[in-house]
């Protein structure tokens, strides 16, 4: 059931960027071109999806463990460094440089968007590259959840 709960969230994701316009790398970049021809369209998506979140986060709060799991997977890490800094300002500049972030570029590969295909290349380049060099040996040695 897991499985094809997590599908079926993954294509209401999927359809909701595409409609939404965030599969669109120029209309991206225009949103964050703030110094020049900015598009503010993009900014009811993000304040949508804000909403939704919280209100979603809202209601699993209250709730004693998630339909389809033991238990919730809560974040807990607490503090900022550098690390969180440095992955944070790589994605910046790969999502202004390129107009994808992860999940519009794997959304978009099903639309033949040959520029999505180089990124999500990349982009699963970068995450064999820290997997190999730069994830701590706490994490190495955990089993995948």
């Amino acid at each position: 059931m897991r499985p094809l709960a997590g599908g079926f969230a993954g294509l209401v994701f999927g359809i909701g960027l595409a409609l939404s316009g965030m599969l669109n790398p120029a209309r991206v970049l225009g949103f964050l071109d703030l110094a020049g021809d900015w598009d503010p369209s993009l900014a009811f998506v993000l304040v949508g999806a804000v909403a939704v979140s919280m209100i979603g986060v809202a209601v699993a709060r209250r709730r004693p463990r998630p339909l389809l799991a033991a238990r919730f997977g809560w974040p807990t890490a607490d503090r900022i460094d550098g690390r969180l800094l440095g992955g944070a300002a790589l994605f910046g500049i790969g999502w202004g440089l390129a107009g994808f972030c992860p999940g519009p570029a794997i959304a978009s590969l099903g639309l033949g968007i040959g520029k999505s295909l180089l990124f999500v290349a990349a982009m699963l380049a970068g995450m064999a590259l820290y997997r190999a060099l730069l994830r701590p040996r706490s994490q190495q040695q955990q089993p995948a959840p």
